[in-house]
């Protein structure tokens, strides 16, 4: 009774202090990690809680442009874990998972008005063979226009939950495929489902890569381990943008909540 009691005050605490600052521009550092935010699609018609409405996208993006937000490269981000070069302030990478059609036809023009740009990854066997995802011209026509293209395999399937053949065979011939189509070299991958153990890892540098996206939630930091990049997935949900806007800028004091919960549960 009393773990509990303790625990509910904590989460009323934190609540307080999250809704009063919600009036206010919280402070960034860098030190404190780079949000890595995980979006999927952008579609009004969809009751998938990974799609955002065109509305609340437009919104998020207007929120970051003007709190001085700067979308940065994956390059950018590799660079900064290893601590070479400078990053903006308030720097911010924006991520997309499949390469769903909306991601060009909704998500793109919307980011181009705010001056952004994202690293998507690819599902590359359904890239220009199916209605619901880019084609390869939507693909570089954003390439041109400073997005980047990682790997989401071929056909997104569980990397560690298959055969190290098939694993291998996922990363290299997707990383192969986009490298043919766009002429420049792929770095990154984003675990489909969030899939991988060690030997995925493994897998992972082996075919070339030099980092990879999960969706743990949380923020990249000097700590983080490449190849277990850590993301902010964002949702759809009754209050959309007010949970966009705690989990951008209270990503530590969630992990922190949820950290002590499951060490409650666990006692």
């Amino acid at each position: 009774m009393k773990k509990k009691m303790l625990y509910f005050l904590l989460l009323c605490i934190a609540g307080l202090l999250i809704a009063g600052s919600y009036f206010y521009n919280a402070p960034d550092d860098v030190s404190a990690g780079i949000p890595v935010l995980n979006y999927h699609q952008v579609e009004d018609n969809s009751n998938n809680p990974l799609a955002l409405s065109i509305k609340n996208f437009d919104r998020q993006m207007a929120y970051l442009a003007d709190k001085g937000y700067t979308a940065i490269t994956a390059d950018q981000l590799f660079a900064y874990l290893y601590q070479k070069g400078s990053l903006p302030p308030k720097p911010v990478l924006i991520t997309f998972d499949d390469g769903y059609a909306d991601n060009y036809t909704n998500a793109y023009p919307i980011m181009k008005k705010y001056g952004f740009t994202a690293i998507i990854f690819l599902i590359t066997d359904v890239v220009g063979h199916d209605s619901w995802y880019m084609n390869w011209d939507q693909v570089k026509e954003m390439r041109q226009a400073g997005f980047q293209f990682g790997s989401h395999t071929l056909s997104h399937v569980p990397l560690a939950e298959v055969s190290p053949e098939e694993a291998k065979h996922q990363l290299v011939k997707s990383k192969e495929g986009i490298e043919w189509r766009l002429g420049d070299p792929v770095h990154y991958l984003a675990y489909p489902g969030g899939s991988y153990n060690q030997q995925v890892k493994d897998a992972v540098t082996a075919a070339g890569y030099k980092a990879a996206f999960t969706v743990d939630f949380g923020r990249v930091n000097h700590n983080s381990d490449p190849l277990e990049l850590e993301r902010v997935p964002i949702l759809k949900s009754r209050g959309t943008f007010v949970d966009f806007y705690l989990r951008l800028n209270f990503t530590k004091m969630i992990e922190l909540a949820k950290e002590f919960k499951n060490s409650i549960k666990n006692k």
